[in-house]
């Protein structure tokens, strides 16, 4: 991946010492605080730093599309090249209003919704106890549902930490387990499964299979909220977190199970087996899932509908278009 953004980001970072991914993460960093300021700030000048953090944050996820591109993932390459333009809009959109001197609600949330997203997402990403706590438990409840249902006996191997050219066990490698300071490879802190002769199955958890994204985008949206009260919120939060969390378990169980039965034997045009069943059909479902549950919150949380449809419209009327919102 080589274009302007990443050859400006570069020349940036290079100016300071830093790597592009460091300077990436010193991007985001300053985004979320411009928007976390701006939302939480009761001072009207502080809405200034939002079109600021807006930019930031989208240069982050379209940055992030190599990653993507290197392991082939078609939906989320789309959804972080697109995200950049995207926050560029709304940079603009809150721009306008500062000019203009009004507020919108939903442009508010928004605001809240992104900062409350990402700041916890990227604080368990380089926490390495958080970020292997999670890795650990969400293979550990997959081995646990696979044996359950007599799908396959597949077992946890060690925790190992990928370094790039090679790997560590977590119990041998010397990094801080409380702030990442070390440029980790792309598998970061991640479980290889096992068969129970010791063998491998070819296939590792890492914090991208713990649904985290999934969890946090929901968590955002529902603390954002402003106006909805805490119970309200809780319950949201109660209903969401553990339904992702099964539904993401039965997702990787089932992953697995198609790679050990399948694996050497399908082909579609090219795409075996493991990368049919990740980049695309569970994509498909969760993406599915996830709109279900956002049904169910609309119900409980009348208010976020409202704004969703409120952020939603200005793309829509590209397309000639609109959405409306019953909410009071």
């Amino acid at each position: 991946m080589d274009d302007l953004v990443v050859g400006v980001v570069s020349s940036l970072g290079r100016l300071v010492g830093l790597e592009l991914g460091q300077t990436n993460l010193l991007i985001v960093a300053v985004g979320l605080i411009c928007l976390g300021t701006a939302f939480h700030s009761t001072k009207e000048n502080a809405r200034w730093f939002a079109p600021i953090g807006w930019v930031c944050i989208g240069i982050y996820f379209y940055l992030g599309a190599e990653h993507y591109f290197e392991i082939s993932d078609p939906v989320l390459i789309f959804m972080s090249i697109a995200a950049l333009p995207i926050c560029i809009a709304y940079g603009g959109w809150e721009a306008i209003l500062l000019r203009e001197r009004r507020t919108v609600e939903a442009v508010d949330w928004l605001r809240g919704a992104v900062f409350w997203s990402a700041m916890p997402y990227l604080a368990i990403q380089h926490i390495p106890m958080l970020n292997a706590g999670i890795v650990w438990f969400t293979a550990w409840n997959t081995s646990l549902f696979l044996q359950w249902t007599g799908a396959g006996d597949i077992q946890l191997g060690q925790m190992m930490v990928d370094l790039g050219t090679s790997s560590e066990t977590w119990t041998n490698w010397g990094g801080n387990r409380w702030l990442l300071t070390d440029t980790l490879g792309e598998g970061g802190f991640y479980v290889p499964m096992i068969h129970p002769d010791g063998t491998e199955v070819n296939i590792g958890f890492v914090l991208g299979c713990s649904a985290l994204q999934s969890m946090i985008v929901f968590v955002g949206a529902i603390v954002a909220v402003k106006d909805s009260p805490w119970n309200r919120k809780m319950r949201a939060l109660l209903i969401t977190i553990p339904v992702i969390h099964i539904l993401n378990v039965f997702r990787n169980a089932g992953i697995i199970w198609m790679h050990v039965e399948y694996h050497g034997s399908w082909d579609l045009n090219g795409l075996n087996i493991f990368d049919f069943g990740h980049a695309y059909a569970a994509k498909f479902l969760s993406l599915g899932a996830m709109f279900l549950m956002a049904l169910v919150l609309f119900d409980l949380m009348p208010r976020l509908h409202h704004n969703v449809i409120s952020v939603l419209n200005p793309l829509f009327r590209l397309f000639g278009t609109s959405l409306k919102s019953n909410s009071t």
